[in-house]
């Protein structure tokens, strides 16, 4: 019996990561691989994605919330609540998404996090005592202020007025109220899940390396750099502690900037605490390969993401399986697929495609790589298990 496991992330816009591992199996076992144990195991990393994952693992029901988009339009938003050890699970995304802005030109400066605070705000009010907050795809460079406002934190400038809790302002601000800030905030533990290691501030910081895809052109992208390098030294004067270092800080716009200072959030890699909740390490014991996968296989591929922790793991184990992966797109040259520690990689692009195609034929197109995948490695292995 060969055991084969299936650990994909979403194929973001087309496939949740049910989908893709329902796709990826079905295709293993059209392979003609005879005698066959699908071990089925979705992911996620800390991105969209996570709530849905977190929900499904646990059996309970999306809570929903009235919130704001990063504009402040009205908004409503999904949450979990895991009863039995009072956490909060909640994906930024949902409040303060990049899509749910790109039916307007991007604004960076005025995107915030504020309706992702109102979500927390909602939770602790109905008893949550931990806050589980999955970082990723934001449309916010804020450093996380919108969300301490939401709770009832005040940014002042240097004439102590109340400033907006905006990227615009973040390098006016001179003094923090946190004195009407909720007292269930400070209570509770807090756990952000990233899916990226880029440090705050930087050439690969949250700035300049996700401002631009937050419509942010090289002199905002200036102006957000020295606002967040601001708000970090002034946070650290405040309260002793200080996220600037930290790797992953950088993620969701630099929200755990505050959230860390002012609360003592935990900075977590997302897709290995996901894993862990799902049972990857056990799995991933019992498999002779693995097919892992992900919308777009490219350099921003490792570092926290989905396919790089399921190789870390995989190389972990006594006999290590080998890794495939399969996506919508492949961009790594071979030496970079060794670097990320993959045994092979596939794209579901049968010759010259448009990306809306691609999308709308994931299903079939992965159902399909999956097969031919299978077969090749048959091919090449004899199809002995290693045990």
């Amino acid at each position: 019996m060969v055991a084969v496991l299936v650990c994909p992330d979403s194929f973001k816009g087309s496939l949740t990561a049910a989908q893709a591992t329902a796709a990826i199996a079905a295709g293993v076992l059209e392979s003609g691989l005879d005698r066959a144990e699908i071990l089925r195991c979705p992911l996620a990393d800390g991105g969209e994605g996570s709530l849905g994952l977190i929900a499904e693992r646990w059996d309970v029901p999306l809570e929903q919330t009235k919130t704001e988009d990063p504009l402040g339009r009205p908004h409503t938003a999904r949450w979990a609540f895991l009863p039995d050890d009072e956490r909060a699970v909640i994906e930024l995304a949902e409040a303060s998404g990049l899509p749910l802005v790109q039916d307007l030109p991007l604004r960076v400066l005025d995107a915030h996090t504020r309706g992702t605070g109102r979500l927390i705000s909602d939770a602790l009010s109905r008893g949550a005592r931990s806050i589980t907050l999955c970082l990723g795809g934001s449309a916010t460079v804020d450093g996380g202020v919108g969300i301490a406002h939401a709770l009832g934190a005040r940014f002042l400038d240097g004439e102590g007025e109340e400033l907006p809790p905006t990227p615009r302002s973040l390098g006016e601000i001179a003094a923090i109220d946190l004195s009407r800030v909720v007292p269930e905030a400070f209570e509770a533990e807090w756990s952000l899940l990233v899916d990226v290691t880029n440090p705050l501030t930087g050439p690969q910081g949250a700035a300049a390396v996700f401002g631009p895809q937050k419509g942010a052109s090289p002199e905002e992208v200036a102006l957000l750099e020295a606002g967040l390098a601001s708000l970090a030294g002034l946070l650290r004067e405040l309260t002793g502690r200080d996220a600037s270092g930290l790797p992953g800080a950088g993620a969701a716009g630099g929200a755990a900037l505050v959230l860390h200072a002012v609360f003592g959030a935990e900075i977590v890699g997302g897709a290995e605490h996901l894993g862990l909740l799902v049972g990857l390490p056990e799995l991933m014991a019992r498999a002779d390969v693995v097919f892992t996968g992900e919308g777009r296989l490219d350099g921003q591929s490792g570092g926290g993401k989905v396919v790089s922790h399921v190789s870390d793991l995989a190389a972990s184990v006594a006999e290590p399986p080998p890794v495939v992966c399969l996506a919508g797109e492949v961009l790594c040259t071979p030496a970079e697929l060794r670097g990320l520690g993959l045994t092979a990689a596939f794209s579901i692009a049968n010759g010259a495609q448009t990306l809306e195609a691609l999308m709308n034929e994931a299903a079939p197109g992965l159902r399909s790589v999956a097969a031919n995948a299978t077969r090749s490695l048959l091919a090449l292995s004899g199809d002995r298990p290693k045990r």
